[in-house]
This record gives structure tokens, sequence and C-alpha cells, in this order.
């Protein structure tokens, strides 16, 4: 009985004593409430990166759309089954919950958590320029997207706002931040991954985009396009990326769970469901004598030695992975940048090779004054610097018969194809440069489920939940088709 007593008494002092903690038990110490503004920058760059760079079918998809890959067993994505795997759903997910929702938290935070004001302008602007450049993304994939109301958690219906408006509104935006980066003035350190916050890379960064922008809506209005163009261009405004050292990348680690997501994809998961296209093989290696000096960096030789493509859209079932060359080669130079499969490798964001292609048909067009064929060189310069770590198969390679520019007037079909070929492992913007110019001419794959898609449909969720929103926008950019064209296009 006293046992009893005694076990009961301490039962009762062990309650006593917890009491006064019991309200700790609603606090998760692994995702807490509150958190410092910088933690969700480093996140959102993250999260961007690992959008842009995943070879996910369930995500980005691409490297298949463009045919630099092609499947080796399922063929849905190949033969643009885009909701499938509902991808509009998960890129517009990724975006709008991850990248942006972070993004306007660290923005909301920042201007109480950063004390020093010329330190609270540069990160709320970096922010900024991250949220303008995923909008782009959006914009370029859909259309119409909400953003008036799209991160007012009031709204839980967001109205879809007018494509050409909001990108318009995306170039106010970006001066507005560049205006307001003050390289004399602190900033987030190293929690930015991609430049360590160095605020005179985030100015390159920002015109750089700007730059892209421009040249993206060049057809559809050159007046707009020329006068961002050359703002962006001018030395007085910050310039834009000059090398390879100004490239936006996000550095991933070597262990999990910070690595490269193609990596991730690819050799964690033990998968072999992608090889190289012929079709783009071909381009790299139409004969021994001319083979472009990627090739060993983007693919990895067969189990004969050589390297050979799939034909698009030749898989389930048909491909002996071993027989084509997969995704990925061995680091074979000291000083390159290595295989895109190792788990450290980075995703880029933005880089000089694209910014330097975007300032030749600049002044191809007439927007800006320059060496187009000076600026073209450097463009494939820098994309075999880049990979090999070396330029001096450089040369060589633009002294070919069809690499030497030469283009004149409104033909920008040399650089769409040196675009195409360096935006390997960049398969959403090669996606963009090849529906804005028109080139390479892609065929789709047998029993594809669609012509080639030129924009994706808006998330099932939008269709099931958004009705109201989902309809107008729908009927307002004229249907939601994979083939109806963006106003870019147009």
């Amino acid at each position: 009985m006293k046992k009893t007593a005694l076990i009961f008494a301490a039962s009762l002092t062990l309650l006593a004593g917890c009491k006064k903690d019991l309200t700790s038990l609603n606090n998760d110490p692994k995702n807490p409430s509150v958190v410092p503004s910088y933690t969700l920058f480093t996140e959102s760059e993250r999260l961007l990166s690992n959008t842009l760079t995943s070879s996910s079918v369930n995500l980005n998809i691409f490297r298949l759309i463009e045919q630099q890959w092609t499947e080796t067993t399922y063929l849905n994505e190949t033969q643009y089954q885009i909701t499938y795997r509902k991808q509009p759903d998960n890129i517009w997910n990724a975006f709008y919950t991850g990248v942006l929702k972070n993004l306007q938290n660290a923005k909301t935070l920042m201007a109480t958590d950063v004390k020093d004001g010329g330190t609270q302008k540069n990160e709320i602007a970096m922010a900024d320029i991250l949220q303008v450049y995923s909008y782009y993304y959006l914009i370029t994939t859909f259309g119409n997207i909400p953003y008036s109301q799209a991160l007012d958690i009031t709204k839980p219906f967001p109205k879809y706002d007018d494509a050409k408006t909001v990108y318009y509104e995306l170039f106010t935006r970006l001066d507005a931040d560049i205006a307001a980066l003050n390289t004399s003035a602190g900033s987030i350190g190293s929690a930015d991954i991609i430049y360590g916050g160095d605020i005179g890379q985030w100015k390159k960064f920002a015109n750089s985009i700007k730059l892209k922008m421009g040249i993206t809506i060049a057809d559809y209005d050159a007046a707009t396009a020329k006068t961002e163009i050359a703002a962006a261009v001018a030395p007085a405004n910050g310039g834009v990326f000059a090398s390879n050292d100004d490239n936006a990348t996000f550095n991933y680690v070597a262990t999990p769970p910070n690595t490269n997501p193609v990596w991730v994809d690819l050799v964690q998961s033990g998968r072999h469901d992608f090889v190289g296209t012929s079709q783009f093989i071909n381009l790299l290696n139409p004969n021994t004598a001319t083979q472009d000096p990627r090739l060993p960096y983007y693919f990895a030789q067969n189990a004969a030695g050589t390297y050979i493509g799939a034909s698009n859209g030749s898989g389930n079932g048909g491909i002996v992975y071993s027989q084509f060359s997969l995704p990925a080669g061995p680091l074979l130079t000291e000083g390159s940048i290595g295989s895109l499969t190792n788990p450290d490798f980075p995703g880029v964001l933005l880089d000089y090779t694209e910014t330097a292609f975007n300032q030749a048909e600049a002044v191809q067009r007439g927007f800006i004054t320059g060496d187009a064929a000076a600026l073209y060189n450097s463009a494939v310069t820098s994309s075999i610097a880049y990979w090999t770590g070396s330029t001096a198969s450089a040369a060589a390679y633009l002294a070919l018969p069809g690499n030497t520019f030469s283009e004149t007037g409104t033909d920008f079909s040399q650089i769409a194809k040196q675009e195409y070929l360096a935006y390997y492992n960049r398969g959403w913007d090669a996606w963009i440069a090849t529906r804005r110019l028109k080139s390479p001419a892609l065929t789709p794959p047998p029993n594809a489920f669609s012509a080639f898609p030129v924009r994706f449909t808006y998330p099932i969720s939008e269709q099931n939940v958004n009705v109201v929103s989902y309809n107008q926008a729908a009927t307002a950019i004229g249907g939601d088709l994979v083939t109806t064209k963006l106003f870019f296009e147009k």
C-alpha cells in the first residue's frame, strides 16, 4: 500500500512539474512559425534553381519537348501528354506556393528584421528581382496568370491578369529594383547563394533579365523591346553580364539534401529513363571531323564507345539504353564544369552565353549598336569554355561551315541553332527561344497527343477550384489549349 501511495504521489509531482510546459507541445521545433527573412530568401533561390534545373517528369519536361532527350520506357512526356503527371499543376505550385510566396514573406520580414535602411532596400530589391524572374517564366509558360491578387491570402480565388499588362509591369519593377540597389550599402551576404550579396552583380543580373525580356517581345513590340534593351546594356545603369564570371548560378553541394536535381533524378534514383535524341546528337556530331567540343560533356558514349542518339519517341520498350548515349559524360578536362550528373553540378538561372546571344540578335535587329558577329562568337566561345574549361577548340569550331556567323536581316536561324545547342540542361529557355524564333524546326514524335506545345494548359486544380477566373482567362487568351500562341509570338 505504501509503495502504491508513493508511486501515486510521484506521478502527481511529475504531472505538476510538467503542467506549466504543456503549451510548448504546440511548438514544432522542425517547422518554426517565425523565421528570419534571410532563410526564406535562401530557400527561394534554391527552389527557383531546382524548378528550372530539374529533370523530373513530374515537373520540368522541357528537355523532352525540345528533343534534347527522349524517354526510354514511358513516353507520355515525349509525346506531349502534359496532364498525365499534372506538370502544369506542379509548375504552378512550385512558383506560386514555393518561390513567390517565400519571397513575399521574406520582403515582409525584411521591413522589420533588417534595421539598416540601405541594407533593407538592397535586400528587398534582390527579392523582388527573383519575383520578377519567376513571373517571367509563368507568363511565357501559361499566358494570363494571377498577379495582382496572386499572393493575397484574403483572395482564395484570384483573378487572372492580362499577360502583356503584367509583362510590361515587370519592366517597371525591374527599373525600380535596379535604382534601389546601392553598392555602397550592405546586403544579405552569404545567405545569397547566387552572388554572396554582391550588389554590383545583382545590378548586372537585373539588367540581363531586362535584356532577356526585351528580346522575348522583339517580334511583338519592337519599339518597347528596343527601349528596354538599350537601357539594360547601358553601362551607366550597371550593364549586363560580360563573361562567365557573371553567371547567375546556384551552387549545389556534394551531399544531400542540397544536391543537383539532375543527379537526384538520374543517379541517386538509379534510373535510366533518358537518352539523347539522334536529332540533337547529330547536330553536335555530324561527323568525327566536325564534332562539337561540348559533346563529351553533354553525353556519355554508348557501350560500343560511340555517340549515338535514339529516334525521338522510339522508346516504350524499344530502346536498350546501353546502345545509346545517356545524358552527361565524365569529367575529362581539369577546369571544366564537369558532368551535369555530378551531385554538386551548379544550377544556372541566367548566363553570359545567353546574354551575348541576346545582344547579337539585338544588334542585328538594329536595337543597339555593336558587332553582331563578335557577340555571336563570344556566346559560342563562352559556352564551350563553360563546359570544357578551355577556349582552345572554340576558334576551330567557329570556322567550320555553318558555324561562322553570316546572318543578315531577319534571318536568325544561325543564332537559334547555336542557342539551341548552348541551352543544353536549360530546356525551359530552349523552349522559349524555339517558339520565339521558330527555329529549329521540331517535328512532333510518333503518336503525339498534340501538335508542338507552344504553351501549357492551366492546372487542373485551377479548372476545378478557381472556375470563374479560369474560364475568363481561357476565353481571354483564345482557349486553354497547348496550341494557343501567347502574346509575344503573335
